[in-house]
């Protein structure tokens, strides 16, 4: 049986083995593709870490606890290099051998979320990619991407990099569902962003284009808030340099005219949510993305009579992938989206790119398996 180099996670919060893992048997509708460009989120930096062990039953039963041995990486541009029938992307464009894709998670199409509800992502059956055994081939950081029938394709354009369309197949449209949940931004309104990592960074790019009267960031380190500068973010703030949530709310209500946000975006973790509730004016809108475990969260109830309407955002729907790749072929005259991209690393240094980004050295790492 053909095998293939991955990056294997064997143990939590330690260095990755690099194995020869075999290439699964397809099935039909299936595909094989060749991993152009992995880049790296916190979703990946946390489960290396051992964050993200919890999940399934009655409240999560979408979430899969991850588990070691594991190949990480869900944010993948890949080449088409077999594949089992005839595909077609989501624009129902027959797709070749050497097309270049990203695909969105694979779920079973008949269960309640998938034909009544209409939300996939939260399929029983939904097949995330990133934290499998080895042997399944479905993360990043490896030559080769099995895509198992049920996910949808999207084609990436010539002028969208790997690097960047691998970053839209999950914090960019992860980002475009928030905005999906948020309905229509009005043109006085402001959007408050906390944390500047890829998530907050994407958020503040789609703020900036959709009219947003004022756009405010709150994050660490240095270098990730001078690109939120760079993309138009009317103010900033250095969490590091700013310890106290009394000062910093007292800086979002300077900026918003006593108020609070119209919209908040909390793209920084799980902990940061009840300061996101009250940074958001009364009657406001708050979209929760960055999901970080740990310890229950204790909230001041009297925050609950704001009347703020939160949304929590759990991965994407196909659409959500085609909007990502769109928005990065048409606005790339707007913003330099390859500065979110920073440090590129070969297959055998991926536990250094995921060790950089648990540490917030790195914005957006790249993994490059074809690398020597």
């Amino acid at each position: 049986m053909a095998e293939c180099k991955a990056a294997v996670v064997t143990k939590f919060n330690s260095p990755l083995e690099v194995w020869s893992v075999p290439i699964p048997e397809m099935a039909t509708g299936g595909a094989l593709a060749k991993v152009e460009a992995a880049t790296l989120c916190g979703t990946d930096a946390h489960r290396w870490q051992g964050h993200l062990t919890e999940g399934g039953g009655v409240d999560l039963p979408f979430i899969e606890p991850t588990t070691t041995p594991f190949v990480p990486g869900h944010e993948t541009c890949s080449r088409l290099a077999e594949t089992r029938g005839q595909l077609f992307d989501l624009m129902n464009q027959p797709l070749k051998v050497g097309d270049r894709v990203i695909a969105s998670y694979p779920h079973c199409g008949h269960c309640y979320y998938c034909t009544v509800t209409r939300q996939t992502t939260l399929c029983a059956k939904n097949l995330s990619f990133g934290h499998s055994a080895p042997n399944a081939l479905l993360g990043g950081c490896a030559e080769y991407h099995y895509y198992p029938p049920g996910g949808s394709f999207i084609r990436v354009p010539d002028e969208v990099s790997s690097p960047l369309a691998a970053s839209a197949a999950c914090a960019l449209r992860t980002v475009m569902h928030g905005y999906e949940q948020l309905g229509a931004l009005a043109s006085h309104e402001s959007v408050l962003i906390l944390g500047c990592g890829p998530l907050g960074l994407y958020s503040l790019a789609v703020a900036k284009d959709l009219g947003a009267r004022r756009t405010l960031v709150i994050g660490a380190p240095q270098a990730r808030l001078k690109v939120a500068q760079e993309w138009g973010a009317d103010a900033v703030l250095n969490l590091d340099e700013t310890p106290q949530l009394k000062d910093r709310r007292q800086w979002v209500l300077d900026h918003t005219g006593g108020r609070g946000a119209d919209v908040t975006f909390q793209c920084a973790n799980s902990r940061a949510l009840p300061e996101s509730l009250q940074m958001t004016r009364p009657g406001g809108r708050l979209i929760n993305i960055g999901v970080s475990g740990g310890p229950a969260l204790e909230f001041d109830p009297m925050m609950f009579f704001k009347q703020v309407r939160i949304n929590s955002v759990v991965m994407a729907e196909a659409r959500h992938f085609y909007q990502a790749i769109d928005f990065l072929a048409t606005r790339r005259r707007d913003f330099k989206f390859d500065q979110l991209l920073s440090g590129t690393y070969s297959l055998d240094k991926t536990g250094d790119a995921l060790k950089a980004m648990a540490e917030y050295r790195e914005v957006k790492p790249v993994v490059m398996p074809a690398a020597a």
